[in-house]
């Protein structure tokens, strides 16, 4: 793979359709959603897509653990633009869960400005409806989602209005966990 390939073979058509999918996982936590194929150096389709339709000049982008590598570094110059930064300064931050520890560096927002908040990109072993049991707005009655822990995000939903919101990646599929989920054991 070369810095100029991995993109959408259809870029406005994919593209739409991968936007989609991600605002429905936001709007609708705790559904898995399918996303078109996109390519990027060490990481799944899923995450190399959402950085295709989230990311651009304007977004800076924090890259944790191993995902901060060369190559990828040169796709994101190519594709998106995305300016990487330091943890704090990010609006998105992209890992596996273990590499974007602690949370707490990331921003939550302001009370004037609850949307100057990161949201996670974490590129999980498994994305499964299995797990915690997820209520809260958008979801109909209870939904269950495979989680790298609760206690994290159990600690942001009780920083509402404030905190981050998250996108779970797994191969060609993603979930969101907005700030606005409440979390119990299943």
């Amino acid at each position: 793979m070369n810095d100029l390939s991995g993109g959408f073979a259809d870029p406005a058509r994919d593209a739409a359709h991968a936007f989609r999918a991600v605002m429905e996982a936001m709007a609708r936590p705790g559904t898995i959603q399918t996303l078109a194929k996109a390519e990027a150096p060490g990481l799944s389709a899923a995450t190399a897509t959402v950085l295709l339709v989230l990311t651009d000049t304007t977004t800076p982008l924090h890259l944790a653990g191993s995902l901060d590598s060369h190559d990828l570094r040169r796709w994101i110059a190519f594709h998106t633009g995305a300016p990487i930064v330091p943890a704090g300064d990010a609006t998105f931050a992209l890992g596996r869960w273990m590499d974007l520890q602690p949370v707490s560096r990331f921003r939550i927002g302001e009370p004037s400005y609850p949307d100057r908040s990161a949201t996670l990109i974490v590129e999980m072993d498994r994305l499964t409806n299995n797990g915690p049991r997820l209520t809260g707005p958008g979801i109909r009655d209870v939904a269950h989602l495979s989680l790298p822990e609760t206690a994290a995000f159990r600690a942001n939903r009780a920083l509402f209005p404030l905190g981050f919101d998250t996108i779970l990646t797994c191969g060609d599929r993603l979930a969101a966990l907005p700030r606005t989920t409440i979390l119990e054991e299943s």
